[in-house]
């Protein structure tokens, strides 16, 4: 990227680290009334209400919410949705620490699945950076050691599901605009979320309940927003490293806001699952160099 402006980025950086820690810390507190499928009901109708205000005012307007993409849509929010699900259950019952390192396995799981969605190759520094990750999990919930709970396995299973939604992503993105894949995203979980809400009745969260939500669906777009930014104006080499800022941040917060002990097997294990992300980055952004 020949005007690449890490400065720019870091700044968008920062707001993607303060809009995921946000989220963390008020779906920790939410948890206390909601259950994950009334949050994230709650959460994609705030998102509704702001996608069409962007829609309103972008160039292309409501034109643009038109898809011939609607089955990879319906897919891509199917695995989103069961994905930020497991994501906050995580946030409730494990320490924020071991949620967010095992969260950071994302970007491995993209590389090992891209061979069967994308039809990439399955390289050296690939299955190098999935034995990395690997390893790294397995000192971060230290099974024999200590309990290997449920919080754990959706904290697993959140990442397995975001790096599939980031695959099926790309292939949306080639054809549909971002204001189009987050319209049919919150308009959709909308309604995975009441329907699956509706069994038991939709509580109305309590007034200081409304600002923690609040807080979701409003930190839930520009999180990504953010990110998104960061990667037009900077190489995947410069903006990824940022990212990982984010498990000291949550620490700190997990240890001020909710008197969680700070664990060193998880910070060891944190790093060894962000050398695997590394190599799998250099290696990608070496060979894009190669091609071009």
């Amino acid at each position: 990227m020949s005007d690449s402006r890490p400065l720019l980025a870091a700044l968008w950086m920062l707001g993607a680290i303060a809009s995921f820690s946000a989220m963390a810390v008020a779906g920790r507190m939410i948890a206390a009334e909601l259950n994950t499928f009334e949050l994230m009901f709650y959460r994609s109708v705030i998102g509704v209400v702001i996608v069409l205000a962007l829609l309103s005012i972008s160039a292309k307007g409501f034109a643009q919410v038109r898809t011939r993409r609607m089955g990879a849509h319906v897919q891509r929010n199917v695995v989103h949705f069961a994905a930020q699900n497991l994501w906050f259950y995580g946030v409730a019952v494990i320490p924020l620490a071991q949620l967010v390192s095992l969260e950071f396995t994302n970007p491995i799981w993209v590389a090992i699945l891209a061979p069967f969605f994308l039809g990439e190759k399955m390289t050296r520094a690939r299955v190098l950076a999935a034995t990395l990750g690997f390893i790294g999990v397995l000192v971060v919930a230290r099974p024999g050691v200590a309990p290997f709970e449920l919080g754990h396995a959706a904290g697993l299973g959140a990442a397995i599901g975001f790096a599939l939604n980031t695959l099926y992503t790309k292939t949306i993105s080639r054809t549909d605009t971002v204001l189009c894949v987050l319209f049919w995203m919150t308009l959709m979980q909308a309604g995975f979320g009441l329907i699956l809400s509706l069994p038991e009745g939709i509580p109305w969260p309590s007034n200081t309940m409304w600002i923690w939500v609040g807080v979701v669906g409003v930190c839930g777009l520009t999180a990504h927003l953010s990110l998104t930014t960061a990667l037009s104006v900077a190489p995947a080499t410069i903006v990824a490293p940022m990212e990982f800022a984010r498990l000291p941040v949550v620490t700190a917060l997990g240890m001020w806001l909710f008197g969680e002990a700070l664990e060193i097997s998880v910070l060891v294990g944190a790093v060894i699952i962000v050398l695997g992300n590394l190599i799998n980055i250099l290696s990608e952004q070496k060979r894009q160099n190669a091609q071009n």
